[in-house]
């Protein structure tokens, strides 16, 4: 097989069925099935979870490229997208577990929530810049918006830190946790930006460094000239 071959029969496969692992067991956990539980407060264990795992899948997404970079293996890009809609995924079902079985449905209640409750909010705004990001994940919209792809996706990392910071807010003693997705996070961006630093001190050397002279036709005198001139006179 070729590797084109192994990552669209194999590798894509496997990192599917991973991703839809954390679902099964809250599934699993909800109706009691292989003696699972969600514990006593099963709402909010199934709102948790799915929380935690976007977060995780999140970062998961953010060092496809510097592992990619440093184990020279551009292929890896092939999963980031999976990946990267596995995260809409859960943020999507974590909004709705909180909607529907936390909220029942109440919409005044969730508005009075997301004004009142900063973790909340920020979460919300998470979610909310996702969802152009999931739209614009297929090859079709890559080539219609061209450039402007790229800076879209780029939210990516604002969606990153609201996402961690929605965590540490809503832990209200033990902030072990969020503080170690933080700085997980702080390596995964202090990478890219020392990366972005790189290159533009290498963009900047290249533009002071002199061009390279190019080859000139050699010199002859003028009694030189003359001397070829009368002969071929003479010929």
């Amino acid at each position: 097989m070729t590797l084109t071959q192994r990552y669209r029969f194999i590798y894509k496969p496997l990192v599917f069925i991973a991703c839809l692992v954390p679902l099964a067991w809250l599934a699993s956990g909800a109706f009691g099935w292989f003696g699972a539980s969600l514990g006593p407060d099963p709402v909010k264990e199934l709102e948790h979870e799915c929380g935690k795992t976007a977060l995780n899948l999140l970062l998961l997404t953010l060092a496809v490229t510097p592992v990619r970079e440093l184990t020279s293996q551009p292929q890896l890009l092939r999963l980031r997208r999976m990946l990267g809609l596995f995260v809409f995924f859960y943020v999507v079902l974590h909004f709705t577990i909180y909607l529907v079985l936390d909220l029942e449905l109440n919409f005044a209640t969730l508005g009075a929530d997301i004004a009142k409750r900063p973790y909340i909010t920020i979460g919300f705004t998470a979610l909310l810049l996702l969802i152009p990001l999931a739209v614009t994940s297929t090859n079709g919209m890559m080539r219609r918006l061209g450039r402007r792809w790229q800076t879209l996706h780029r939210l990516i990392y604002v969606i990153a830190v609201l996402g961690v910071w929605h965590f540490y807010w809503q832990v209200k003693r033990d902030v072990r946790e969020p503080l170690l997705y933080a700085g997980i996070l702080a390596l995964l961006l202090g990478y890219r930006l020392l990366r972005a630093i790189g290159r533009r001190r290498a963009a900047a050397t290249r533009a002071v460094q002199p061009a390279p002279a190019r080859p000139t036709a050699p010199v002859t005198s003028s009694s030189q000239v003359g001397l070829s001139l009368q002969q071929s006179k003479s010929d």
